[in-house]
């Protein structure tokens, strides 16, 4: 029987947990910014807790890459450099091809149907103009593709590297139409490559798409930062 003590314990871990999840998905979303500084008393008020769950929730964010602790002034959203950004892609471009070589001959019939579902709805939140919705069904084709390579640790790494640069692709693709239909051509031909089984040609597109990806998101947030590319 659990002592009252370790009851209470859980108990603030889960509602830790659960306001990690409620400030992960805005600061996501992009309705808390990039530099923007988290106050805990506000930010206890706003989620009805007390400060010792937020204060928890606000250090699984910081091993998450998406708040820094900043001595002096308290936790704020990360800012990545481009350079940063960069060093994200680059790794999820070496991982996700691996994972997806490993995953594509696994893949079974009910995936493909999900595969379908998610690339559908993402056209159609693509012609209704609806952005909220492009990054996570982004991450969740994605995370389908590569969910059967057995390999929970490093799609681990994966899912993490997809959270840290969610809310820039989010922004990115909100305002390039152009990166949106290119994103939606080449996720339909990878899906198509790992249906047919040619696996090699699915994970060198693949590859393709997250140097895209990068490519425009830093010349993106070069342009609108006002930074040198």
């Amino acid at each position: 029987m659990n002592s009252p003590a370790a009851s209470a314990r859980l108990r603030t871990t889960t509602v830790a947990e659960a306001a990690a999840d409620a400030l992960r998905h805005r600061i996501v979303s992009g309705e808390l910014p990039e530099g923007l500084q988290l106050r805990q008393d506000a930010l206890a008020a706003e989620l009805g807790v007390s400060r010792i769950p937020v204060r928890e929730a606000l250090l699984q964010l910081e091993g998450e890459g998406l708040v820094r602790i900043v001595p002096r002034k308290g936790a704020v959203v990360s800012e990545l450099s481009i350079d940063e950004i960069a060093e994200l892609f680059e790794l999820r471009g070496l991982l996700e091809p691996l994972l997806l070589r490993k995953s594509a001959p696994r893949l079974t019939a009910d995936d493909f149907e999900q595969l379908e579902r998610i690339l559908s709805e993402y056209g159609k939140e693509l012609r209704t103009n609806h952005p909220a919705r492009w990054g996570e069904l982004n991450t969740r084709l994605h995370d389908v593709l590569m969910s059967r390579a057995g390999q929970p640790r490093t799609h681990a790494i994966v899912q993490s590297l997809l959270q840290q640069t969610d809310r820039y692709t989010r922004l990115q693709l909100s305002l390039s139409p152009q990166s949106c239909r290119r994103a939606e051509k080449e996720h339909g031909e990878v899906v198509r490559l790992c249906r047919k089984g040619d696996v090699r040609g699915a994970a060198s597109l693949l590859k393709r798409h997250i140097e895209h990806a990068c490519a425009d998101l830093k010349a993106f947030i070069a342009l609108h930062r006002g930074a040198p590319k």
